[in-house]
């Protein structure tokens, strides 16, 4: 990476990487015959302040979802997309008992939820691990990207 800000990037990488091994989203297998690994590759975002100044380097881990094929690597695609009125109903309640609204941020959403099929992923570039080049990534939980991954 030639960035001016590339140990900050970096910096960001890591934690991303220690965000997946915290959550056991993946375990390296060697990979069985006729496996298809689905690549993967990195996604770097600038998060804004309110003045419009850069306060945080975001870096994302995706699968690379254009190599899954349809009808073999996935069976159905999903959005979880909150129904309107469900939310008026949540903030009409909340405003009837007084109740005080907090907004969330979860930082590694998509690496919580569980994956039910048999899916393989290359390693993530510049975090092969060493001696063990050749095996490959069993996807136990989500990643950003798979077309599983807003079922899950």
């Amino acid at each position: 990476m030639s960035d001016i800000d590339s140990d900050k990037w970096l910096e960001a990488m890591k934690f991303e990487m220690d965000s997946i091994g915290s959550n056991q989203v993946w375990t390296l297998v060697d990979p069985p015959k006729g496996a298809r690994p689905v690549g993967c590759k990195w996604v770097y975002k600038h998060k804004l302040g309110a003045n419009g100044e850069v306060t945080a380097f975001k870096a994302r881990l995706v699968a690379k979802r254009y190599t899954q094929r349809l009808r073999v690597d996935f069976e159905e695609t999903y959005s979880p997309v909150a129904m309107a009125k469900s939310i008026r109903i949540l903030l009409a309640i909340a405003a009837w008992y007084d109740y005080e609204i907090w907004q969330m941020d979860v930082k590694t959403a998509f690496l919580n939820g569980f994956v039910e099929e048999q899916i393989f992923m290359d390693q993530p570039e510049g975090f092969t691990a060493v001696g063990e080049e050749q095996k490959i990534c069993h996807l136990q939980r989500s990643i950003y990207g798979l077309k599983q991954a807003s079922r899950s």
